[in-house]
């Protein structure tokens, strides 16, 4: 009615200041309130398993690596605060990420990117075995693609390189582990296909690809049945020092990582990257791991319900 006044809501600014942008590995995205890096403390909280953290600014911009080999661009102001915390940073006040980009269905979202303009660019992984490392260029587009995936195929893992030093990994699902020096796969362009990475043995695929530092890596390998639904076979699970595996050349096979117990048949969930490892069901709920002693070649032990 007449004589009530309309407010506009006033936009608050926030100041360009540095800050992390984290991906969560229940798809939660989200940005620290500060430049520190974010705590590794004890006491565990629902998804606060970090699979992918850059450093960028409050109002600027980073790019989601999907399992499409697409790379989207989105604005890190859009992302929930986190408050400081000594703890693993909890995501539980993070925003789901389907709901700030537009994925196709059955597409996942592996990694974030500071969208390098130089350096030694991403390093992606796919299910079919094909390594492939992207130059880093200037792009002015919301999305774009990352590689020229063949027909069926899918990444698996996807990581921004620091120094192009790093070893690249693959694990397969019948437990191979491949490792090999970044320095050995030449950049290409976006549309490049990629190259061989690991050989696989037929009918299996790649489980896990990561790059990153050996010192202190760890690998983590949870076996179960292929013929189990998803979700109900708990299996076996070991965690292994990474320098445990011998390195071999980019193309071949790798070493066994995993040795199935009767009923077991492949790998259900693999990863390897520097310890500690930290893991969390699909709900982000907490999920405790043995220790990192197993033997390389060895079965797990029975993954706690």
């Amino acid at each position: 009615s007449a004589g009530n006044t309309v407010t506009a809501a006033t936009p608050v600014e926030v100041a360009d200041d540095p800050c992390f942008a984290l991906l969560s590995s229940s798809g939660l995205l989200a940005r620290t309130s500060s430049a520190s890096t974010p705590g590794r403390g004890e006491g565990r909280a629902n998804h606060d398993v970090v699979v992918s953290a850059v450093r960028t600014t409050a109002r600027g911009e980073v790019g989601v690596l999907t399992s499409r080999g697409r790379l989207l661009r989105v604005g890190v102001l859009d992302m929930p605060e986190l408050p400081d915390s000594a703890n693993d940073p909890n995501l539980q006040g993070g925003y789901p990420l389907s709901e700030m980009l537009p994925l196709v269905p059955g597409e996942r979202a592996l990694a974030l990117s500071s969208l390098p303009t130089d350096g030694p660019g991403l390093a992606l992984g796919t299910r079919d075995g094909i390594v492939k490392r992207v130059n880093p260029e200037v792009l002015g587009r919301d999305e774009w693609e990352v590689i020229g995936l063949r027909e069926g195929d899918e990444v698996v893992g996807a990581v921004e390189l620091v120094t192009g030093e790093e070893e690249l990994c693959f694990i397969s699902t019948d437990a191979q582990l491949l490792h090999f020096p970044a320095a050995g796969v030449r950049p290409q362009g976006r549309a490049g296909g990629g190259m061989a990475g690991i050989k696989l043995g037929v009918g299996q695929q790649v489980a896990f690809f990561g790059a990153f530092e050996p010192t202190d890596a760890v690998v983590v390998t949870a076996s179960g049945s292929s013929t189990a639904l998803p979700g109900t076979e708990a299996g076996s699970v070991k965690v292994t020092p990474f320098s445990d595996y011998p390195g071999k050349g980019r193309a071949t096979g790798g070493v066994r990582s995993h040795r199935f117990l009767r009923g077991e048949d492949t790998l259900v969930a693999a990863w390897a990257g520097p310890g500690p490892a930290r893991a969390a069901a699909a709900s982000g709920a907490p999920v405790d791991l043995p220790e990192a002693n197993g033997r390389r070649d060895g079965s797990g032990t029975p993954a706690a319900q």
